[in-house]
């Protein structure tokens, strides 16, 4: 980072900081992940300097030969890799993909969709008021049952039948149980409408077949390229060849310009690490250790949503604790440990507050560690939790935190 250092050296000081973070603690926000050195090299490269309106083969700038080469290469691995028929890789994010499903399947301030709400499980971009989805269409909102805290597809069908939407979207951004893709299409076609599988948390599950995926079962899946696929920071769709063209026309000119062609070769790079075998070892890892964290935890005597957890996260009700998510996020990150505050069923406090953390796995599973880790882990957390204001079981944690990180370095030559 010479030239760095030299041209801005405030941002460099912040990376250094920021490095050692990450090096020094343990990462258990769900939707994070590490990238290999080789998707770091392409983010960080000449691919940067061009822009590539357009398609491959069809781009309204000079230059593109190489960049058409990259953008082939990402499309033809993530088709692989999910087994679909077409597939799109220039959304910036996984919101930006949802964005052009709802636009290729609806008309604004008209249509209706139906989707999961934010505060039991689904996505800002998933219809919340806040959110353009939720500003542009008309939107219906299912939740769990509040008994199982799990989803209830027969209630879901209900509402459909009542709301009879244009778009049905699943899939969530916290949600720690199997989600039935083939029970939500076969809702939407019984009320005329479409499906769309929002899988951003668990696409590295659903491509190696450690949870069911949505790919040839909806109409449309969407997804972020990093959380459990482990690239960068991005998004994609996924669809039958038959929504190929109205898709691609929703993305580019309809929701952006350019693409970014370094993020889309660094996809490339992702894409073909996640084709190797020990991909699908990586992804039954995350879920093993999801289980055993949320098995410590409730030994520990605290109370998990749903009772547990079937895929790569985990939610703690903190409603009986007398805290916060909020005042445990910061007590837990004091001690070298980053979770995220998140709202629950039944949620009484503000977005802001909550009452329960979110704990994922796909971080701290790059990292090496498997199931004895997250005895320890499981064990700190409780430790923390059991009273947030205890400024020696915080201190005494952060370091068990920093013994464990070093024996699991991010990237060896940074240690």
């Amino acid at each position: 980072m010479l030239n760095l250092k030299k041209t801005d050296p405030e941002i460099a000081d912040l990376l250094e900081k920021e490095k050692q973070r990450q090096i020094q603690g343990l990462e258990l926000i769900a939707s994070e992940n590490l990238v290999s050195k080789a998707v770091l090299e392409v983010m960080g490269s000449i691919f940067t300097n061009k822009y590539a309106e357009g398609y491959p083969g069809k781009r309204y700038y000079g230059g593109c030969e190489f960049y058409d080469v990259a953008e082939d290469l990402a499309r033809e691995r993530m088709k692989k890799l999910f087994g679909a028929e077409h597939a799109n890789v220039q959304p910036h994010s996984g919101t930006q993909a949802n964005m052009a499903i709802y636009f290729a399947t609806m008309e604004c301030g008209k249509d209706r969709m139906m989707s999961m709400s934010l505060s039991q499980g689904g996505h800002l971009s998933h219809g919340s008021p806040v959110s353009f989805s939720g500003k542009m269409y008309q939107v219906t909102q299912y939740g769990v049952d509040l008994e199982t805290e799990m989803l209830d597809y027969g209630i879901v069908e209900e509402l459909a039948k009542k709301v009879r939407p244009r778009l049905i979207v699943c899939g969530a951004s916290a949600y720690p149980r199997r989600i039935d893709f083939k029970a939500f299409q076969e809702i939407a076609d019984g009320v005329g409408a479409q499906c769309m599988a929002d899988i951003a948390h668990i696409a590295g599950l659903c491509a190696t077949g450690v949870h069911e995926t949505s790919v040839g079962v909806v109409d449309f899946t969407t997804t972020t390229t990093h959380k459990t696929l482990r690239g960068p920071r991005g998004g994609a769709i996924l669809c039958d060849k038959e929504y190929a063209q109205m898709v691609d026309k929703a993305v580019f000119p309809g929701m952006q310009g350019g693409p970014l062609m370094h993020t889309i070769a660094a996809k490339a790079v992702c894409l073909k690490e996640a084709l190797q075998p020990s991909f699908t070892e990586y992804n039954r890892q995350i879920v093993k250790n999801a289980q055993k964290i949320a098995d410590v935890l409730l030994d520990a005597g605290l109370r998990l949503v749903s009772g547990g957890t079937d895929n790569h996260l985990l939610l703690i009700d903190l409603s009986d604790r007398g805290i916060t998510g909020l005042e445990a996020e910061i007590a837990l990150g004091r001690a070298g440990i980053t979770v995220n505050k998140n709202t629950i069923p039944r949620e009484t406090r503000s977005p802001f507050v909550t009452s329960g953390l979110r704990i994922g796995t796909p971080a701290i599973t790059t990292r090496g560690m498997k199931e004895a880790e997250m005895e320890q882990i499981g064990a700190l957390i409780a430790q923390v939790l059991r009273d947030i204001h205890d400024e020696a079981v915080i201190r005494k944690v952060k370091d068990e935190v920093v013994a464990l990180a070093s024996r699991f370095p991010i990237y060896p030559e940074l240690a």
